[in-house]
């Protein structure tokens, strides 16, 4: 038997939504080397997720700052505190990647409900899509420091089920993270993988329910399905 469409689309936000290419010229602009950008933001989930099984839930602002000030300590730069705050301030300004407010337009035409789970800032993923056609499908957006977790603790998802009023068998979690996949599996949601570049999904976690190349083919995809 086929997974029945599901009525609530939980998105990830942080490369799932949003395309952090433009982060490169952040740090380049602080004189940090822009090749850099992808070893920051795992350094980030990292030191969040050890936070996390120790008890803590730290903001991804706090983490991400705190990491930048380091990097930027080492390079030389006369005041770490002032360019961290000014690559962080890039990320309200990013902007969706191109498949992204087709999908969501394409999911709420299905009938699914939307909203979004991200492991930074509510305001930035709010910030992301409120002034795109899509902002005015997403019913919510949701950050793990409602729910004293960061995904992909059970704790973070419980917090959008529990935002939605929807069982967990009856939603799906999509993400571009395989981790953030295998949360969302263990807490019982339906999942999708957005495999944007040819990627192979790690073996040592359990397989995605669907794997997509967009948003905009997830919603084929669920539009196939029984309700």
């Amino acid at each position: 038997m086929s997974i029945p469409r599901p009525d609530l689309v939980v998105l990830d936000v942080n490369e799932t939504l949003s395309d952090l290419a433009p982060l490169a010229d952040a740090f380049g602009d602080v004189g940090l080397d822009p090749g850099d950008v992808e070893a920051w933001f795992a350094g980030v989930l990292r030191d969040a997720f050890a936070l996390g099984m120790l008890g803590d839930n730290p903001s991804f602002a706090e983490i991400g700052g705190a990491l930048l000030r380091a990097r930027l300590t080492a390079a030389g730069h006369p005041d770490p505190s002032e360019g961290a705050q000014q690559v962080l301030g890039r990320f309200v300004a990013l902007s969706p990647h191109p498949d992204v407010v087709p999908g969501l337009l394409a999911l709420a035409e299905l009938g699914c409900r939307i909203v979004t789970l991200s492991n930074g800032s509510a305001d930035v993923a709010r910030a992301l899509l409120a002034d795109t056609a899509a902002g005015k499908v997403v019913e919510d957006y949701l950050a793990v420091a409602e729910a004293d977790a960061w995904k992909p603790d059970a704790r973070a998802y419980a917090h959008a089920l529990a935002a939605a009023g929807v069982a967990a068998e009856r939603a799906v979690l999509v993400a571009v993270h395989p981790w953030d996949v295998e949360g969302a599996r263990r807490a019982g949601l339906q999942t999708a993988w957005v495999n944007r570049t040819g990627a192979v999904y790690p073996d040592h976690f359990g397989p995605a329910d669907r794997e997509v190349a967009s948003v905009v083919d997830l919603a084929a995809v669920l539009g196939e399905l029984p309700r």
